[in-house]
């Protein structure tokens, strides 16, 4: 599999790719690949530094006569998101990605492929390793920990880097330049309860929700895919309120940037009303497939019976807990006025877990709006809903967005390229997605910024994938742009 991978054109960038899948990366565990792209740059025998926050920053000196270029910095990031199917197994701590062509396409094998953002990484390498490329004074910034906070961005520091304009390759549609992105915020609700004891006379049911798409909170949030937290509450509520089910544990989705594909929880219930509750949550579940029938075809449902749990959530928390879901702000909440077609506003209810040894319940919830006062109201009315069920709400890991420059020049630039490159004009486009892009524009405010690269489908999910055609026009195109730069 991986052989057909190295075969693949534009070959350097190819073969760059497959050493990063060999290469365990997941966020906060980029050690391995810090030090492969640093001693690549070393080996090159260019400038190459590691900064306090893991960034790696390679330059290249312009090729002869592009030395009055403005200098550019080619941008992306190390890490990548770890998300697998529930009967995959897979270490991303340890195993590499088991990559391999489909068709047009390459994708993984029940993991993600790190495509996001290993393409884009990968093609930066492969300007570096160049002899034949023409560019002016080069820059690539690999930046740290982008997944879970966009860690390397915020730890930059200013003064580093001396090019003016900034090419990020994190976007995901091939023939799309983005100027503008979304800004974001977390929210963490916890909830603390206490224990009660199982009844004597009780039974206890595994209920899993499995076989959601999931895929990209911001990028895959206009599909108006299903949350398996949600499907999961819908079902404990109805349970609840017909047979008195009670809830022993909750573990639903799993980073805060992926809409939840899965959830899988213990209840018990009256063992008299034990058919009644299976019976009530197929019946529930049949309702929600048939009403999610367009986007979750393969959602399905097993309730098991399993041994009875130690303990159980306190009715009144479960009670609270359920009303606060079921009423959190989830989805889409608002699209643009000014760019037809774009989110302006959204939220994902990414994680809800529960935690014995704790006795807490912890939920994870990612905010992202390109209007601040929108996010700001955002996360008023999530707090409003957990808040008056009696949990404690707290705001986190705030990045702002991109505000686009129609009338930058290296906008024009990468139009009037692409257009004789392929007779067409691409489109320009803002994307509902935390770029580091607006992190590191507040650092370096004089830089011209764009965000281009391949198409990619359904990042951040097990059904990752990255169209073979279009990383070829990507390259073509990033070449083409390199030699184009204007002159200082």
């Amino acid at each position: 599999m991986s052989q057909k991978i190295v075969e693949l054109q534009p070959s350097k960038l190819w073969e760059n790719f497959h050493q990063l899948t060999q290469i365990p990366r997941p966020s906060n565990h980029e050690e391995q690949v810090q030090e492969f792209v640093f001693n690549f740059g070393k080996e090159l025998g260019l400038e190459t530094l590691k900064d306090e926050v893991g960034n790696i920053i390679v330059r290249k000196p312009a090729t002869p006569g592009m030395e009055n270029r403005k200098g550019v910095i080619l941008q992306g990031h190390l890490d990548m998101v770890p998300q697998k199917n529930s009967e995959k197994e897979h270490d991303f701590v340890n195993d590499p990605i088991e990559a391999f062509v489909d068709g047009d396409w390459v994708t993984a094998n029940g993991t993600t492929l790190g495509a996001d953002n290993g393409i884009g990484v990968a093609a930066a390498m492969a300007v570096l390793a160049s002899n034949d490329l023409k560019h002016g004074p080069l820059e690539v910034l690999f930046t740290a920990t982008e997944e879970t906070g966009m860690d390397g961005a915020e730890g930059l520091k200013a003064g580093v880097l001396q090019g003016e304009i900034l090419l990020n390759t994190d976007s995901e549609d091939e023939g799309e330049l983005y100027v503008g992105c979304a800004g974001g915020e977390d929210v963490g609700i916890r909830f603390t309860y206490t224990e009660e004891q199982v009844p004597a006379n009780a039974v206890a049911f595994e209920v899993n929700i499995t076989g959601l798409k999931g895929g990209h909170s911001g990028m895959d949030i206009i599909l108006q895919r299903g949350n398996a937290n949600q499907v999961f509450f819908r079902l404990l509520n109805e349970a609840y309120l017909a047979v008195g089910a009670r809830l022993a544990s909750i573990n639903g989705g799993s980073l805060r940037n992926a809409i939840p594909r899965e959830a899988f929880g213990v209840i018990t219930v009256e063992a008299d009303k034990s058919d009644s509750l299976k019976n009530l949550i197929e019946t529930e579940f049949t309702a929600i497939k048939k009403e999610l029938s367009a986007t979750e075809p393969e959602m399905s449902l097993s309730i098991v019976e399993t041994k009875l749990p130690v303990e159980l959530i306190d009715e009144n928390t479960q009670v609270n807990l359920t009303k606060g879901v079921l009423a959190c702000p989830n989805g889409v909440i608002r699209m643009s006025d000014s760019m037809p077609g774009l989110v302006e506003t959204s939220s994902n209810m990414a994680s809800v877990k529960s935690d014995a040894a704790g006795k807490t319940i912890d939920i994870a919830c990612l905010m992202r709006s390109s209007v601040d006062s929108a996010k700001a109201n955002l996360g008023k009315r999530i707090a409003a809903a957990f808040s008056m069920a009696g949990a404690k709400v707290k705001f986190s890991g705030a990045y702002p967005g991109w505000q686009p420059n129609m009338s930058s020049p290296i906008l024009k630039t990468m139009q009037e390229v692409y257009q004789q490159k392929y007779g067409k004009v691409p489109e320009i486009k803002a994307i509902h997605a935390g770029l580091e892009c607006g992190i590191l524009g507040g650092t370096y405010p004089h830089w011209d910024m764009i965000s281009f690269g391949p198409t990619i489908r359904f990042p951040h999910s097990p059904d990752e994938k990255v169209n073979i055609a279009t990383v070829q026009k990507f390259w073509d195109f990033m070449v083409a742009t390199l030699e184009n730069i204007p002159v200082k």
